[in-house]
């Protein structure tokens, strides 16, 4: 039996983990992969305070270290399902576990175009993130996948650090009117439709890719330093959509506090619905869902 049983080992949960523990809860972190989510298979990250410019896997395993030295129990599992309850099971594919309360913290994985060499580059010239690589491309050549909001906005986010956006979109542009405007009002962004990945080149650096023309077939090559793909993520969230508080889209709906639809189930980090997805944003989220948490099992425990 547990106080709290937390979903996921990336910062969000391994911060949720820290803070219920010494809040004074019994806490089991869950996770079924490697420690560090997203993180580990970041090449750098420059913008987390405190570490300056930092190797993902590198800052995954100090947080990490760092949750296990307050003897916070850890073990894998990958979560099939919650049974709630007053006691909650929490499903493994080979075991169960019961609990007082849970915090989801399963995160997401970005969709992959499945392009020939992309597992090559992934976090390697490939990235999902322009507030987190942008700074790495100042004054070159990159590429954004996409042709939605998301495409647009980074889009002008990245025009202002790179010489260079060419934006590649698959059919037609999906955003909206805005969005698209303010993306063309910028001198050095070219949009270019119904165009799609075949290949990414380089080696073993990437310097560009082969590009195909979807309405004649034609393939080129297209030279450029770095791609940027928004197409959307795959939220983990498959385990909990017969609890009934996973949306539409996917993502888990909390409030403020990091609260569920049901009582004693909290979610945070990139799981659950929001604007900014950020390693900062998710240690603030976990923080309030795990102090959250532990108020949750001291009033049952009245």
């Amino acid at each position: 039996m547990y106080d709290i049983i937390i979903i996921g080992a990336g910062p969000a949960g391994m911060n949720a983990a820290i803070y219920a523990n010494r809040a004074g809860a019994n806490v089991l972190l869950l996770e079924k992969g490697a420690p560090g989510g997203q993180m580990v298979t970041t090449a750098e990250v420059e913008n987390f305070v405190g570490f300056g410019t930092v190797d993902g896997a590198e800052l995954s395993l100090k947080m990490f270290d760092h949750t296990m030295s307050f003897g916070i129990e850890y073990d894998y599992g990958n979560v099939t399902k919650i049974i709630d309850g007053p006691i909650k099971k929490v499903v493994t594919e080979d075991k169960e576990y019961e609990t007082k309360s849970v915090i989801i913290a399963s995160g997401m994985n970005p969709k992959s175009l499945g392009a020939e060499n992309e597992e090559r580059f992934l976090s390697n010239g490939i990235s999902w993130c322009a507030i987190c690589d942008g700074n790495f491309y100042k004054g070159k050549h990159v590429v954004v996948i996409g042709g939605g909001n998301s495409a647009m906005e980074e889009t002008v986010y990245l025009s202002g650090i790179v010489d260079k956006v060419t934006v590649l979109a698959r059919n037609d542009l999906r955003a909206s009117k805005a969005y698209i405007e303010r993306a063309m009002k910028k001198t050095n962004v070219e949009i270019i439709k119904k165009r799609s990945i075949v290949r990414w080149l380089g080696d073993p650096k990437m310097t560009g890719a082969i590009v195909r023309n979807n309405e004649t077939g034609e393939e080129y090559e297209m030279n450029f330093d770095g791609a940027f793909l928004f197409i959307g993520f795959n939220p983990n969230s498959d385990a909990f959509v017969d609890l009934g508080i996973v949306g539409d889209d996917g993502f888990i709906k909390a409030n403020e506090k990091m609260e569920t639809s049901i009582p004693g189930i909290y979610a945070c980090g990139d799981i659950i619905e929001k604007d900014i997805r950020q390693i900062a944003t998710a240690i603030g989220d976990a923080t309030i869902a795990g102090l959250n948490a532990q108020k949750y099992v001291e009033h049952l425990d009245e």
